[in-house]
């Protein structure tokens, strides 16, 4: 006898105006099963999860859960029917502490008041059991976007849902955290929760997956069991098409030295030195919390340093602020895109001219013609997918968020870029779309730092790469002569 799925979608449709986000998808989940769904950014994944976490409701289709016919017509009805969705942006309060964000809305009461010694407790007992010991005590808003990311799956764990649906999980985690994190998984499976797990990172599917559905454009291109298709079968039914090479990798000769960074010393940082030379990628390793973005930031005058002294092109520079570094030449792709990066409200041709307000201005008054023609001119050359450049930037997927961001700094003809974790949550079609941007831009003469955990991209893209740990550089490495585990040595040498 067929054993009935624990959860069932049939014939989802979703339309917007212009675009069918979805075209009559068929999912299914069975009980204790993971169940990857794959695809480029845009392709509908969070568009079906935000149908069944309640969030907006489907146009045509029908939902089953245990084998009854269900509307999901608010996040409330998708809790209550064993559901618990962790978005690929965080739902957390900022100023609430780490125990309030975990239980809210379901705190445990002592009469009728929150009892918070017990909340506190139970919160520490979910972090356990994420391997994690985050003090439950502290504000949000204080918190890493890994110890963020932590938060949201012990708050979802929380409620002791049937069903937990994971949109990239894992984008700011480290190994640890990511091997912590499947042992949850693994143990929530064999007390037959059903798991939805949306990730570009390959690896991770084939090794925490049973099966794999893909979507394209809104529609499934294909589903199998994950051992009967490998690496190269996914991506070909992701993208539509063969990639020869997952890492691009245009072999340039080295010019002058472009940037110089000596003794860079703050709160996280102990006296950081590194050059950076013209037509050259210079990658950046380490594991969180070594002082990677601190780096970033003092570079892009975006915290003070205590000491130290910066040169570009031969001239000392001391960014104070991000203007006087823009000013400088001297561009920064950060970490939290929607954040830092992207004011989400505004229109991607207002996004685009963030940086260049200046160069649009005609007397007191943006010139609206060149900054939309501006717009027009790199949403085409970097392919952003959106009906037009007034359509509002948080509406697009990941990937093309982030290529209004690489936009936004092509307008600028910055001297030199730093890309902060720059593939984080994006496919891999999107991926080879970025790796080849960063390519030219190393061919036209910007200098160009990549930070990331993806030690393949490291060692895929860069032509040397320098490790961190607890804020100081342990050790510069040419790609020829680097490997991952000389990496780990490096990265983890003080601890």
């Amino acid at each position: 006898m067929p054993i009935t799925p624990l959860l069932e979608m049939r014939g989802i449709t979703k339309r917007y105006p212009g675009v069918l986000a979805l075209d009559h998808v068929n999912f299914s989940l069975q009980p204790g099963e993971v169940h990857a769904l794959a695809g480029e950014n845009g392709a509908g994944k969070s568009t079906l999860m935000k149908i069944l976490g309640g969030a907006i409701q489907k146009d045509e289709g029908e939902l089953l859960f245990n084998g009854k016919t269900v509307e999901i017509d608010s996040p409330v009805t998708s809790l209550s029917c064993g559901i618990g969705i962790i978005y690929q942006d965080f739902k957390l309060v900022p100023e609430l502490s780490v125990a309030e964000n975990i239980f809210l809305g379901h705190e445990p009461q002592r009469g009728s008041f929150i009892d918070f010694s017990r909340m506190h407790e139970m919160s520490r007992l979910a972090l356990q059991q994420l391997g994690e010991s985050i003090e439950t005590g502290a504000w949000v808003k204080s918190l890493s976007v890994a110890q963020r990311q932590i938060i949201e799956i012990a708050k979802a764990l929380s409620k002791k849902v049937r069903v937990l649906a994971l949109d990239e999980p894992t984008a700011s985690l480290t190994a640890q955290e990511i091997k912590n994190l499947f042992t949850v998984i693994r143990k929530l499976k064999s007390e037959g929760v059903g798991i939805i797990y949306i990730s570009h990172r390959l690896d991770e599917i084939f090794e925490i997956a049973d099966r794999i559905t893909v979507l394209r454009d809104g529609a499934v291109v294909g589903s199998c069991l994950a051992h009967e298709t490998d690496r190269s079968g996914l991506i070909q039914l992701m993208v539509g098409r063969s990639l020869e090479d997952e890492y691009p990798k245009v072999q340039l000769k080295r010019e002058d030295e472009i940037l110089r960074v000596e003794n860079f010393t703050a709160t996280k940082l102990k006296g950081v030195s590194l050059t950076l030379h013209r037509r050259e990628i210079l990658g950046i390793a380490g594991l969180v919390g070594a002082g990677r973005t601190e780096l970033a930031r003092a570079m892009f005058g975006a915290d003070a340093i205590e000491d130290g002294t910066m040169w570009l092109e031969g001239k000392e520079v001391r960014p104070r602020s991000p203007r006087e570094a823009i000013s400088a030449g001297i561009g920064l792709l950060t970490e939290d895109r929607n954040l830092q990066g992207l004011v989400l409200q505004m229109t991607l041709r207002e996004n685009i001219s963030l940086t260049s307000l200046r160069e649009l201005t005609r007397g007191v008054f943006i010139n609206a013609f060149k900054e939309k023609s501006v717009a027009e001119e790199f949403m085409s050359k970097l392919q952003i997918k959106a009906p037009s450049t007034e359509t509002s930037v948080e509406t697009l997927s990941g990937g093309n968020r982030q290529k209004v961001i690489l936009g936004r700094w092509l307008v600028t003809k910055s001297k030199v870029l730093i890309f902060d974790e720059p593939t984080v949550g994006i496919d891999v079609g999107v991926k080879y779309e970025i790796y080849n941007l960063i390519n030219q831009l190393a061919k036209d003469g910007v200098g160009v730092i990549v930070i990331s955990s993806d030690l393949p991209e490291l060692l895929g893209i860069c032509d040397r790469i320098a490790v961190m740990c607890e804020g100081r550089i342990t050790g510069t490495m040419m790609r020829q002569e680097a490997t991952q585990e000389k990496i780990l040595k490096l990265a983890t040498s003080f601890l």
